[in-house]
Parts: structure tokens; sequence; C-alpha cells
């Protein structure tokens, strides 16, 4: 485990100790060009603070949103995002790839 994982996971620990809601955020499988390797991780709590990354940029702000569901709802996702379908445009993944992001409240 890197150091930034290290990292976002005693972060998501030091916020679910203060009593906020969080997500967890992981890259779970890639193909072709990707931002970051698997096992990159996003950690949010509730009111939208963030820390580490799962895309360098491209994808950050719909994992976010998802992320902040997940808290809401308690239900974990599945994230795709990749150049062949619409939403890459829209969420900036133009880099060639595909990218599957696991997101799940935690606590």
């Amino acid at each position: 485990m890197s150091a930034i994982q290290e990292d976002v996971l005693g972060e998501a620990a030091r916020w679910l100790k203060s009593g906020k809601g969080v997500a967890l955020a992981t890259v779970v499988s890639t193909w072709g060009s990707s931002p970051r390797p698997v096992g990159s991780q996003l950690a949010v709590d509730d009111a939208g603070a963030m820390t580490g990354s799962v895309s360098g940029g491209c994808i950050e702000g719909a994992v976010v949103k998802e992320a902040l569901a997940a808290i809401a709802d308690g239900k974990p996702r599945l994230l795709d995002f990749g150049v062949s379908n619409e939403q890459a445009w829209d969420v900036g993944l133009a880099c060639g790839g595909k990218v599957q992001v696991y997101v799940e409240k935690l606590g």
C-alpha cells in the first residue's frame, strides 16, 4: 500500500471517528490509457471534502457526486468511464482508456 493510500484511509478513519458520513471510491479495473492505477482511492465526506484521487481530475467530479449519493442512501456503486460512450466526453475521460470505480459508504 502506498503512502498516498494510507493517508486516504487515515483521513477517512478520522472523518468517521468525528461522526461524519464517509464514502470510499477505489479504482478496481482499467484498460488502455488510464490516469490512475488499480487500487487508487478517493475518500469523500458528507460535506464534500475529499482526499486522494481516482483520476487526476478527469472523472473526479462524477465520482464525488456518486460518493455523496452513496453516503445518503448507503448503496454501493460500480461506475464505468470510457471513451467508447458519450459519458466519457461529459466527464473528460478522453485519454483512450476505460476505468471502473467502486464507491461504497464506510461505517
